[in-house]
């Protein structure tokens, strides 16, 4: 049974991949704009994929966080020179997917310092990923830059293995990467570390940790507030207890996911899409991880 969602969750992966680069139109650079958030604080932004790119812009240089696909990277440097001269100086990667990190080997030839969490760069050794970060953290790390603070975190298991939260000080902004990719069943690559039901227990060691903010740039989505990610910890935590729940009622993986029906208190939440393997994939990957428990 085991060798059969190993197998499914490898298949379903090499779809993710497939979907992806169909989002960007073969090797065609996605549409983006760059919006202001607050202050020196902006979001680089496109339709669904790839994910959101975050930079904070200071007297000494410029930080930012993703850098989407590797034909993304040069319209990321034209649209930063709109708001300032300065160079990029450090990149930070939430996690190793392509879409947030595809960009790397370009920004590193621009002269920009990555940092990853010790994590997100082993996967990328292992998938022979180009731009590997130089620099990495394993719990938290600061970065200083032109009198601006810039906080990393690695909170723990939940979209991949090494997801990391990044909390700009002075606008009061945490960028969430795919953590918090929008309001829904997540997606989570089990093959990387990543865990359906550890999921909740992170993004909600993530709200009680991360403090002096008041807005959150997620993954994929639309801005949020910390009362969002509260939220998003609660309905993560919740759905793990009712596959618990259908697991000691004896039913089938499929069964439950036949069933299951968005509660109301989180109107609005999505199954998640086709990825993965849909939802019944996400259920089957919970199954998964609580038969081993």
């Amino acid at each position: 049974m085991r060798s059969r969602v190993a197998v499914a969750s490898v298949v379903a992966l090499l779809l993710v991949v497939a979907y992806v680069r169909a989002q960007q139109f073969g090797n065609q650079p996605a549409k983006l704009n760059i919006v202001k958030v607050k202050d020196d604080l902006f979001v680089i932004h496109n339709d669904f994929v790839p994910g959101n790119t975050t930079a904070l812009v200071t007297d000494e240089g410029v930080v930012i966080v993703d850098d989407k696909f590797e034909q993304d990277a040069p319209n990321i440097l034209s649209l930063l020179k709109t708001v300032t001269n300065q160079p990029v100086k450090y990149v930070v990667n939430t996690h190793h997917h392509g879409d947030h990190s595809g960009g790397n080997a370009r920004m590193q030839m621009a002269g920009a310092q990555l940092i990853a969490s010790e994590q997100a760069r082993r996967y990328m050794v292992d998938g022979k990923q180009p731009g590997q970060p130089g620099v990495t953290f394993v719990d938290r790390a600061l970065i200083h830059l032109g009198g601006k603070a810039v906080e990393l975190y690695y909170f723990g298991r939940a979209h991949t293995g090494g997801d990391a939260w990044v909390l700009f000080k002075t606008p009061r902004v945490v960028h969430a990467g795919d953590a918090f990719a929008n309001k829904g069943i997540p997606l989570v690559d089990t093959a990387n570390g990543g865990s359906m039901v550890e999921y909740g227990k992170t993004v909600a060691k993530a709200f009680a940790g991360l403090k002096d903010y008041d807005t959150i740039i997620t993954g994929h989505s639309t801005l949020m507030k910390p009362a969002d990610l509260k939220e998003y910890a609660d309905f993560n935590n919740d759905f793990v207890a009712w596959v618990q729940t259908e697991m000691k009622a004896g039913k089938t993986a499929d069964q439950a996911a036949g069933e299951y029906k968005i509660p109301e208190k989180y109107k609005g939440y999505g199954l998640g899409g086709d990825l993965f393997g849909g939802f019944k994939g996400r259920v089957s990957t919970a199954y998964e991880e609580l038969g081993k428990k």
